[in-house]
């Protein structure tokens, strides 16, 4: 097995340029690594901080809870969630993430491996090491590969956003904080009090 070096060192498909999801389960990394547009984006090393695995164990049980009896099915990190384009072929597929939360009601869209296809909600919750991941690269993939909902928490400005798609392009929602309810157009009937929120995982 090529050690992790020469993983990274290793000359990108010919003819794409890139890394595919085949290449993605040959690899052995200590920090996650993810696939956008073929590009790999690797997350620090050390474990996320308390905080950020509060928030996620707490709004992956909320939303499990919510769903208990319902067709739609809720995952955490680590699953991997692959976006195929033109081929479901393993070569041809070049974006591959870990969303902390995400939610598919499609089950077809779900195999032994995660979920082949855009989930209808994903959440990400920031940290230092991947702020500009998902503020930047994984917005747009998400919305290009029709993401339905797409869910930005801030642990630190104990923040939330929600991007709806709506015509294609993502419709933003003002920064939310305490004092406002979250409402999801994914999961109907879900809400969630923030101030309620993020007293109880400080």
């Amino acid at each position: 097995m090529e050690n992790k070096k020469q993983l990274i060192a290793k000359k990108p498909d010919v003819e794409y340029g890139r890394y595919s999801y085949a290449d993605y389960l040959t690899w052995q990394f200590d920090e996650v690594v993810e696939l956008i547009k073929g590009k790999i984006f690797k997350k620090a090393a050390a474990a996320p901080k308390r905080i950020h695995q509060r928030i996620s164990g707490e709004l992956f049980l909320q939303i499990g809870n919510f769903l208990k009896s319902q067709k739609c099915q809720v995952y955490s990190a680590p699953f991997d969630v692959r976006f195929p384009k033109k081929s479901k072929e393993d070569s041809q597929i070049f974006d591959v993430v870990q969303p902390d939360i995400c939610v598919i009601c499609d089950l077809d869209k779900l195999d032994d491996r995660g979920c082949l296809g855009a989930p209808d909600l994903i959440v990400e919750i920031l940290s230092p090491s991947n702020n500009e991941t998902e503020l930047r690269y994984k917005f747009d993939l998400y919305e290009s590969q029709g993401v339905k909902e797409y869910w930005i928490v801030s642990p630190e400005n104990q923040t939330f956003t929600i991007n709806t798609l709506i015509d294609k392009r993502y419709v933003t929602s003002r920064m939310m904080t305490s004092g406002d309810v979250v409402e999801s157009a994914v999961i109907k009937g879900f809400s969630l009090d923030l101030k309620a929120f993020f007293e109880g995982v400080d």
